[in-house]
């Protein structure tokens, strides 16, 4: 597979990510580098809006990473793609981070959302005037987990069901309940 470079790496307008990752596994810091460039902002993004602030998704960022040196020896091509395995060891990370702040967290707490404002934030900005932001906040975390992996991401089904731990099928469901839930939400507003 043949991605394009991100342009802060300066690596050239495309890479072989299969070499790449073959390179890394070596123990090629220039190459874990690049992997770490042409991945970064997706991470971020998936964990940004998954754990809902900017300190956390920055920690759990630095700790996919970690987890990606340490296990990187262990990845084989099979279905789903490098990025699919990666985003998998974020959402496993941001699965532990939830259970753990359950146990710590009052039951009358709330957690802080983030105020200072992003990129993205301001992107999203857009949306959220429409109510789309709202209304897909209604949805199950499954349901959303499915729709931005999907629609954001640009995830097959298989893919997907991959780095959630689903089957095809499951995440077919899932979908269709999502968009079937904010239809019905769009109707009664």
């Amino acid at each position: 597979m043949v991605y394009g470079a991100a342009t802060k790496s300066g690596y050239g307008a495309a890479v072989d990510l299969r070499l790449l990752v073959a390179r890394a596994q070596e123990g090629d810091r220039n190459a874990l580098e690049e992997l770490y460039l042409l991945h970064f902002d997706r991470i971020y993004g998936y964990l940004h809006v998954t754990v809902g602030n900017r300190h956390d998704a920055e920690d759990l960022t630095t700790q996919t990473f970690l987890r990606m040196l340490e296990s990187i020896g262990r990845f084989r091509w099979q279905s789903a793609p490098f990025s699919a395995w990666l985003l998998r060891i974020a959402h496993n990370l941001a699965i532990d981070h939830f259970r753990a702040g359950r146990r710590a967290q009052a039951e009358d707490e709330v957690p802080e959302r983030d105020e200072g404002p992003s990129a993205e934030a301001e992107a999203l900005g857009s949306i959220a005037q429409l109510g789309m932001i709202e209304l897909i906040d209604q949805l199950s975390t499954e349901q959303r987990q499915v729709l931005m992996l999907k629609f954001y991401f640009g995830f097959g089904n298989a893919e997907t069901g991959g780095i959630l731990g689903k089957s095809e099928g499951a995440v077919k469901s899932l979908q269709h309940r999502a968009l079937a839930a904010l239809e019905r939400q769009l109707v009664r507003s």
